[in-house]
């Protein structure tokens, strides 16, 4: 097939593939991905791309079409790569093309060729930058901001490289090139400066500025990863100084252009907010470099932020930027020097830091405070309109990087930096500030509740560093309790920053005797007839106070209830699943730190969950935050809730089924989730023996929640050992075989916890279903490799093994010597010597006595290897008797492990805890069956020596002749010989 003829096929199907018909769509989609591995596809592709007479649609989804191609197929090692002579003939054609009319082609153009590019450059492309830079250099405007943007993408790519190779070609090219891209951005930025000024049209602005946005573009990369060093290069440091002036003509320009109102302002608001972009990645790329950078720009951000004059020329992105420059560097590491003379070694350190320290003296410090309190912490009118327009929006906690985008944020955290940087030159002026304004102020003020609303955010914000100069308490029970009575609706401003006032400081400094006035105003302001903005605040209270560690739930009984359902009826109200989210955590943790005290009042909840489960089934956490209030439901209520059984158990199945998308969002929480359904269930249902066919894949899913899935697999086998044994077990095993050597110490005894519950479940059958991982654990301590703590794992299950089933025990070792080519009583020996080695090590009493139990088990298996070991092995026998050995009330002497009459096992329970849940009660029963807790190690010592003597006769007093004096002597404490 000819080429023109496959072109005209091509079109056709990009044709199709634009429709919005499936039925014609999908074939064409299908046709389009079958020809991705063609010989001359992407030839025919560029064509198509190239010429501007055809449908801007079809040429969309070809451009399209290519880059994805060429991020396939385009390197030379991958499947089905695109020859080297078509790569050739496309290279060719791409910098041939710079008058391309359609924007958002010609973008994805350029983003392809710098696709190509980054894989191709310098070596099969070394044309590359030199076309490029002939196209800029074209008179014709058009082609120029064409090739900028082409230029721009490109080495957008190149920088990105990280290669040391790499780096250095970048560098070089930079040296090659910055110049020309300086001079050519800082005509362009005169001529648009120019324009301005002389009133030229529109579109001759516009492409002046859109060139020179796009030639800074490329500046920022090439300074910022272009130089090992920027401030020993002249040229780099020339442009860093050039920005200030910059920023200050285009600010001009910015200002006149809003006053003419014929000239759009957004790619001039962009050009500044880049030239900001380039401050703030060379500080925190090259902070050394920046260090005389440090003076002008906290030069150019005071000035605009804090005079008079320079706030006339600010808009909201630029103040944003502006408070992050004055953030970073504040807390620029490079920039700190240490307290003590002594350790200040580094010369630009306290350079650095002599140079802020001049910018910030105390009287601009203070002024600084007094403009962002009495300016930047105002409430706008924008923001008020939004209060009444959308108040779960504006309710919405702003957290994590938001303060890079976002003003209130960005205000909050400079103040904060700020305050505990000069917190002894600006602790006076806040105290003034709240001092003067501890005064209850008219409700028909709103220019003086403003003004409180500003210094009660500030006093929030830097509670923990007035923590010793304020009396919380008394200005609490004075001033803050009374202006929450307050219920005017202009004082909505002042309750809910006062609320979110008590919210801060009561983790820090409130008494424990006004607490119950606390709740008291915070019921009083979850109630339906308070504002939206103030309910929702008040939730985020109350959780600090809950949350906080001196909580006293008697204290909190009596407004418990109320607090619940008011919570619940402002969850129903909430419109957004943010707010919802924010509401339900807040039930979640009242559950959680109330218990069954709160559940009589859950009802509710618990037939709403369903209900918005089911709402939000496209918002993740959400669902995350319904998962672990139904944890806490679970915990409350002492098992699972009749209404909800059947649908906490799909649940579960969705958070932790591999083969869905969901378990990204929900797998930890639905593992909490599951934990708490099994420990709450007296017994085993088809439902869970279902369910657990999840968690095989999840072993091998993650080892980030293999701590859970263990513990669950513990559950799930108590609840009904012989059934998960015969169904379960061998999977089970297997997997954790598999896993054991990828894992590491904390891992293996997770794993060994697991396999010990195995064998104290059921014994003989437990010793059964182990034995696919008993190899690897003989193994291991046939090898004396390991950590002493994993030693005592291996040597604890080797021991129930023992004492469970000779037959198992004496098959892994016959199949471990047949592995390692000796004879059986070698393979004892050798394990023998390493468990009696590492017994020594064994720091926990009753694995002490199970290894002891285990060792007088094999007295009497008349093996020669432990005859020939009977002083060693009787010498540790002893050790653990010494160990587990006490007086009692009467003198006499017990074994301290065995369970008295009467003697709780939670004595010996290994989390220390009661015995309140099910599981509790099923690991109950595995102490009073543990042989560690049933069997008198001394009266098992005896029967097994009289056992000995029968068997060996004569030779017995041999055996008795090889202990030392002393250990005899011992002994005869505990048996008779």
């Amino acid at each position: 097939m000819d080429i023109e003829t496959a072109q005209v096929l091509v079109l056709d199907v990009l044709h199709r593939a634009s429709s919005q018909d499936p039925a014609i769509l999908k074939p064409a989609e299908s046709k389009l991905m079958e020809w991705e591995t063609e010989a001359g596809f992407y030839t025919i592709l560029n064509n198509i791309i190239s010429n501007h007479a055809l449908d801007v649609t079809v040429r969309w989804i070809g451009v399209l079409y290519m880059k994805n191609g060429i991020d396939k197929y385009w390197r030379k090692n991958v499947p089905n790569a695109i020859s080297e002579s078509e790569k050739v003939n496309i290279r060719l054609t791409l910098l041939t093309n710079f008058n391309e009319p359609i924007n958002q082609i010609a973008v994805q153009r350029a983003v392809l060729i710098s696709k190509v590019a980054r894989i191709d450059y310098p070596k099969e492309w070394p044309n590359l930058f030199p076309m490029l830079l002939q196209a800029i250099a074209n008179n014709d405007a058009f082609i120029q901001q064409r090739a900028l943007l082409t230029l721009h993408h490109v080495v957008k790519a190149i920088a990105s490289k990280r290669l040391a190779g790499d780096r250095k070609q970048f560098q070089e090219f930079t040296s090659q090139v910055f110049m020309y891209v300086l001079n050519l951005w800082n005509e362009l930025t005169t001529s648009f400066i120019q324009g301005i000024m002389q009133n030229e049209a529109v579109n001759v602005v516009n492409m002046n500025l859109e060139k020179a946005l796009l030639a800074l573009r490329i500046l920022r990369k090439l300074s910022v990863f272009g130089f090992l060093k920027p401030h020993f290069n002249k040229d780099c440091m020339t442009f860093m100084e050039m920005i200030f002036d910059k920023t200050k003509n285009v600010l001009i320009c910015y200002k006149e252009m809003k006053s003419k109102g014929t000239y759009p302002t957004d790619v001039c608001e962009k050009f500044v907010i880049h030239l900001t972009k380039i401050l703030l990645s060379m500080l925190d790329t090259h902070p050394y470099s920046y260090i005389d950078l440090i003076k002008p720009t906290l030069d150019l951000c005071l000035y605009y932020l804090f005079t008079d004059e320079g706030i006339t020329f600010l808009f909201e992105r630029f103040v944003i930027q502006c408070f992050n420059l004055i953030k970073s560097i504040l807390l620029c590491t490079e920039y700190r020097v240490a307290k003590n003379p002594e350790h200040r070694k580094n010369d630009d350190k306290l350079r650095a830091h002599m140079i802020i320290q001049s910018c910030f003296t105390p009287e601009i410090v203070t002024d600084v405070c007094r403009k962002l309190i009495g300016h930047y912490f105002i409430l706008t009118q924008d923001e008020l309109e939004m209060w009444d327009a959308d108040p779960e929006s504006f309710s919405n906690d702003e957290c994590g990087d938001s303060w890079k985008y976002s003003l209130r944020p960005s205000m909050d955290t400079v103040f904060i930096t700020i305050f505990h940087e000069y917190k002894d030159v600006l602790t006076p002026v806040v105290l003034e500030m709240i001092n003067t304004s501890n005064v209850i102020v008219p409700p028909d003020d709103m220019s003086q509740i403003l003004k409180k609303d500003a210094i009660y955010n500030a006093a929030g914000l830097c509670a923990f560093d007035l923590f010793d100069e304020v009396d919380f308490d008394q200005w609490f029970s004075n001033t803050l309790v009374q202006e929450l009575r307050i219920r005017h609706n202009n004082y909505r401003v002042i309750r809910r920053r006062v609320t979110a006032l008590i919210g801060r400081w009561t983790g820090i400094k409130l008494s424990s005797e006004f607490r119950p006035v606390l709740y008291e105003c915070i019921v009083g302001l979850l109630g339906s007839d308070e504002d939206m903005v103030v309910r929702l605040t008040a939730a985020s209270t109350l959780r600090y106070a809950i949350d906080d560690f001196e909580f006293n739930c008697d204290q909190f009984k009596d407004y418990m209830f109320t607090a619940f359902n008011l919570l619940f009826e402002l969850l129903k109200e909430a419109g957004e699943c943010e707010t919802k989210m924010q509401v339900l955590n807040v039930m979640t943790l009242l559950l959680e730190r109330m218990g069954n005290t709160i559940v009589p009042h859950s009802e509710a909840l618990v037939q709403y969950l369903p209900h918005l489960w089911n709402e939000s089934e496209d918002h993740y956490m959400l669902r995350c935050a319904i998962v672990a209030t139904l944890v806490q439901l679970v915990k409350s209520m002492g098992g699972v809730p009749q209404e909800l059984s059947p649908f906490l158990l799909p649940i579960i199945q969705m958070g932790t089924d591999v083969n869905q998308g969901a378990i990204v969002y929900l797998l930890e929480d639905a593992l909490d989730l599951w934990a708490a359904v099994l420990e709450y269930s007296p017994a085993m249902t088809n439902e869970f023996m279902q369910l657990f066919n999840n968690m095989p894949p999840l072993l091998d899913y993650s080892t980030e929640n293999l701590r859970s899935c263990l513990y669950i697999c513990l559950v799930h086998l108590l609840l009904a050992p012989e059934l998960v044994m015969h169904t379960q077990g061998n999977q089970i095993i297997t997997i954790c075989d598999s896993l054991m050597s990828d894992l590491k110490n904390e891992g293996v005894v997770m794993l060994m916890r697991l396999i010990d519950t195995f064998i104290r479940a059921l014994p003989v059958l437990g010793s059964e279903t182990v034995m696919p991982i008993l190899p690897r654990i003989f193994k291991r301590i046939y090898d004396k490799d390991d950590y002493p703590l994993i030693m005592s794992m291996f040597l604890c299950i080797l021991s129930r093994v023992l004492l469970s089933s000779h037959e198992v025990f004496t098959r892994i070792l016959s199949n471990l010597s047949q592995e390692l080519s000796e004879s059986d009583e070698t393979t004892l020996g050798k394990i023998l010597d390493s468990w009696l080695h590492s017994m020594p090590n064994v720091s926990q009493v009753d694995q002490r006595k199970l290894l002891g139990l285990a060792l007088t088990n094999l007295l009497t298996t008349q093996s020669p290897t432990v005859l020939h070991r009977f002083n060693p092995i009787m010498t540790q026998i002893l050790e653990a008797l010494n160990d587990i050995t006490k007086s009692d009330d009467d003198g006499v002497m017990t074994d301290s492990l065995v369970l008295a009459e009467g003697q709780s096992p939670s004595y010996f329970n290994e989390d220390g805890g009661y015995y309140e849940t099910d599981h509790d009660q099923r690991k109950k029963q595995l102490i009073l069956s543990d042989p560690v807790h049933t069997i008198v190690l001394k009266d098992y010592l005896q029967s097994q020596i009289v056992e000995l003597r029968k068997q060996v006769g004569p030779q017995y007093e041999q055996l008795l002749n090889t202990l030392d004096a002393d250990v005899i002597s011992q002994l005869k404490g505990y048996i008779s010989f």
